[in-house]
C-alpha cells in the first residue's frame, strides 16, 4: 500500500512536468502534435501496470489473509489442547495425592494391626500359662481330695472344699471364655491384616495379569492299570439351584474358565476356580505363580483357605473335603521348572476330614514326571502351629502345609517361593521342590493342583 501511495504522487509530477515542457516548447515545435499523444499513451501503460500491480496486491492481500486466519485456528486448537492437557495433569495430580494418603492410612492400619496382634499374643501367651498353673493346682486339690475321700468315705465334704471346687470351676469357665475370644480376635485381626495386604498389592500394581493357560507336554508316561479307590457312588446335588460342582457348571453350558458359586452336599456357598482342559472341567484348588502370596500359614487358615482366585491361593482343606467326600476323584498336579519345562502326573485319592488330619491316599494312574509322593499310605497334613503324631519337626525344616508320611520327604508344592540358584541348601529344603524316586529335584516355577470327577461326560 505504502508503494502504490508512491506511485500515484509521483504521476501526477511527472505528467505535469510534461505538460510544462510541451507547453514551453509550442513555440518551437508547434507542428508536433503527435508527440502530445504519445504521452497519453505512456499514462494509459503506466495506468495499466499500477491496476495489474493492485489486482496482484489484491490477491497477496488475500492470501495472506487466508493464511493468517489458519495460523489463528491452529493456534485456537493448541491452546485447547494445552488446556485439556492441563486439567488432566491437574487430575492425575489429585489421585496421585489420593493413592498416597490412602497408601499412607493402610500403613498406618497395619501397624495398628501388627501392635494389637503382638498384644494379642503376648496375653495369648499370660493367659496360657495362668491356665497350666491353675490346672496344676486343680490336679494337686483333686489329689487332696481323692485321698482325704478315701481316708474318710463316711464322713461329709468340708464347705470350704465345696467353696473352692465351685470357685475353681468358675475360674477355669471364665479363663476358657477369656481364650475363646482371644482366638476369635485374633482370627478377625488375621482377616484384616489379608484384606489389608491385598489392598496393597492392589495398589502396587496397575493392573492384574490374568493367569495364562500352558498346554503341557505331549509325553506322558502310559497309565498303570491299578484300579481306583473304592469310594461310595453318591454324587453331589443341587441345591437352591446353585451347582455343586465345576461339572455341573460344564454341562450346563458353561464352557469358559473363570471363578464360579458352588454348594456342595451340606456345605456352604463358596468361589471357586473352574479349569477348563480339553473339554473337561477341573476345580484349581491350589496355585503358586510368582511368590506373592505367603505359603506359611497357620492350620486355621490352611482348613478355610487363603488368597486371591484369580492369583496365588489355596482353596481350603474343608471345602476341598466337601467336594470330594461322596464322590470319586482324580488330584492332578501341574509343576513348571524355571527353564519352562511343563510336567503332570494324576492320581486317584482319597482325603479324610478334620478328625484325621485331612489324611490323604493317593493311587498314581499317569504322567508325565516320576512319582515323589507315597502311595497307598496315609498321608497326614500338618503346618507350624498344627502337628500331626509323628510328624512334629517337619513343617519346621520345611515351610508352610503339606501332607507328611513317617519322615519328613522334600516333596512340597506349599513352600518357600524360591528363586532360581537358591545357595544354601536348608533354603532349598524348605522352598517349592519336587524330589521323585531316583533322587532328581525339580526346582519348581509355577504349581497347579487340581480335582475332577471320574463319573459324567465332558462332550
Amino acid at each position: 500500500m505504502y508503494m502504490i501511495k508512491i506511485i500515484l504522487f509521483i504521476v501526477p509530477v511527472v505528467i505535469s512536468s510534461r505538460i510544462d515542457q510541451n507547453n514551453s516548447s509550442l513555440d518551437t515545435i508547434s507542428s508536433e502534435p503527435i508527440s502530445r499523444f504519445a504521452m497519453l499513451d505512456d499514462v494509459k501503460i503506466l495506468a495499466n501496470g499500477l491496476l495489474q500491480l493492485g489486482h496482484g496486491l489484491k490477491d497477496f492481500v488475500h492470501k495472506t489473509k487466508g493464511q493468517i486466519n489458519d495460523i489463528f485456528q491452529k493456534l485456537n486448537i493448541f491452546d485447547q489442547s494445552f488446556y485439556d492437557l492441563s486439567l488432566q495433569t491437574n487430575e492425575i495430580k489429585e489421585e496421585e495425592k489420593e493413592l498416597r494418603r490412602t497408601t499412607y492410612k493402610l500403613q498406618v492400619k497395619n501397624e495398628e494391626v501388627k501392635n494389637m496382634s503382638l498384644e494379642l499374643n503376648s496375653k495369648l501367651e499370660s493367659l496360657l500359662e495362668e491356665k497350666i498353673l491353675l490346672q496344676q493346682k486343680v490336679r494337686y486339690l483333686e489329689e487332696q481330695l481323692t485321698n482325704l475321700i478315701q481316708n474318710q468315705p463316711e464322713t461329709q465334704e468340708h464347705p470350704a472344699v465345696t467353696s473352692l471346687k465351685t470357685f475353681v470351676e468358675q475360674q477355669d469357665n471364665s479363663i476358657k471364655d477369656l481364650l475363646q475370644t482371644v482366638e476369635e480376635q485374633y482370627k478377625q485381626l488375621n482377616q484384616q491384616h489379608s484384606q489389608i495386604k491385598e489392598i496393597e498389592n492392589q495398589l502396587r500394581r496397575t493392573g492384574i495379569k490374568e493367569p495364562t493357560e500352558n498346554s503341557l507336554s505331549s509325553k506322558p508316561r502310559a497309565p498303570r492299570t491299578t484300579p481306583f479307590l473304592q469310594l461310595n457312588e453318591i454324587k453331589n446335588v443341587e441345591h437352591d439351584g446353585i451347582p455343586p460342582d465345576c461339572t455341573t457348571i460344564y454341562n450346563r453350558g458353561e464352557h469358559t474358565s473363570g471363578m464360579y458359586a458352588i454348594r456342595p452336599s451340606n456345605a456352604q456357598v463358596f468361589n471357586v476356580y473352574c479349569d477348563v482342559k480339553s473339554g473337561s472341567p477341573w476345580t484349581l484348588i491350589q496355585q503358586r505363580t510368582d511368590g506373592s502370596q505367603n505359603f506359611n500359614e497357620t492350620w486355621e487358615n490352611y482348613k478355610y483357605g487363603f488368597g486371591r482366585l484369580d492369583g496365588e491361593f489355596w482353596l481350603g482343606l474343608e471345602k476341598i473335603y466337601s467336594i470330594v467326600k461322596h464322590s470319586k476323584y482324580i488330584l492332578r498336579f501341574e509343576l513348571e521348572d524355571w527353564k519352562d519345562n511343563k510336567h503332570y502326573i494324576e492320581y486317584s485319592f482319597h482325603l479324610g476330614d478334620h478328625e484325621t488330619n485331612y489324611t490323604l491316599h493317593l493311587v498314581e494312574i499317569t504322567g508325565n514326571i516320576p512319582n515323589a509322593l507315597p502311595e497307598h499310605k496315609d498321608l497326614v497334613f500338618s503346618t507350624w502351629d498344627h502337628k500331626a503324631k509323628g510328624h512334629f519337626n517337619c513343617p519346621e525344616s520345611s515351610s508352610g502345609g503339606w501332607w507328611w508320611h513317617d519322615v519328613c520327604g522334600e516333596n512340597n508344592l506349599n513352600g518357600k517361593y524360591n528363586k532360581p540358584r537358591t545357595k544354601s541348601k536348608p533354603e532349598r529344603r524348605r522352598g517349592i521342590c519336587w524330589k521323585s524316586q531316583n533322587g532328581k529335584l525339580y526346582s519348581i516355577k509355577s504349581t497347579k493342583m487340581l480335582i475332577h470327577p471320574t463319573y459324567g461326560s465332558f462332550e
